[in-house]
């Protein structure tokens, strides 16, 4: 798994706009002046970058990534934070001594279904929450409609589910998934919709996303995804989306 961090600045907007309010209300409960929390798949940074502008300082930030060029950058902006390199998938190895909140976004839908398991136990035992973010749902809806729209969304699904470095990919599912298994475990589990909703003012993301979905859309089999492409690219101008996400917060009984 690996983003470059031109994307990751690109989708920042969108994924500020797009966090579900009450859920993250809830959150930045955890989140408390002097708690720490730890990051999974920080990349440059960003929730950190949204804690903070919901007036959520003096946090302990410990910054976990498998990409030493993402640190770099997640650094360089939160020069306070503690960085950790190391291999996500190594659950039994993250670094959650005195943690009191792990985060993560865009991430579940990478993961499998095993790794969220492990996760959800060790988390347990710990008493720790968990709030995750941006879990894309499998909807996709454009505005003008495209014939191929459908086809081209069940390809890309399909190709979600791919392993991504964790195991078969939880893809769509990894929302339904994840408030399964943490309240399997004993949490108590918050989840609201978190889609994306572009328009003109992002233009830049929504056409690095549209090259993307066609691209996996092809890779799963969809012969008609690059036409698909082209029409949606010669559509921009007047072009609209939503890309649909769940957010999630999952806490120990007793600690709501």
């Amino acid at each position: 798994m690996g983003f470059d961090a031109s994307w990751l600045t690109l989708r920042e907007p969108a994924d500020a706009r797009a966090r579900n309010d009450d859920v993250f209300e809830q959150a930045l409960r955890h989140g408390s002046p002097g708690s720490s929390v730890l990051d999974l798949g920080c990349g440059t940074g960003a929730t950190a970058r949204a804690f903070a502008a919901q007036g959520a300082s003096d946090i302990d930030w410990r910054l976990l990534d498998n990409d030493a060029l993402l640190l770099t950058h997640a650094s360089a902006r939160h020069p306070n934070a503690t960085t950790h390199e190391g291999d996500l998938a190594d659950i039994d190895a993250l670094p959650l001594e005195d943690v009191h909140l792990v985060t993560a976004s865009a991430l579940l839908d990478l993961v499998s279904q095993d790794w969220l398991m492990r996760l959800a136990n060790r988390l347990s035992r710990a008493g720790t929450p968990f709030y995750a973010v941006l879990s894309y749902d499998g909807r996709m809806r454009w505005t003008p409609a495209d014939p191929d729209d459908a086809a081209v969304t069940q390809a890309f699904n399909a190709h979600q589910c791919g392993d991504k470095g964790f195991g078969p990919a939880l893809g769509p599912a990894a929302g339904d998934t994840a408030a399964r298994i943490f309240r399997d475990h004993g949490f108590e589990v918050t989840v609201g919709q978190s889609p994306w909703r572009l328009g003109p003012r992002d233009a830049a993301l929504h056409e690095a996303l549209l090259t993307g979905i066609a691209g996996a859309a092809t890779q799963a089999g969809c012969d008609g995804a690059e036409a698909w492409l082209e029409r949606r690219r010669s559509d921009m101008v007047q072009l609209s989306g939503e890309i649909g996400h769940v957010d999630l917060l999952a806490v120990p009984q007793g600690r709501s």
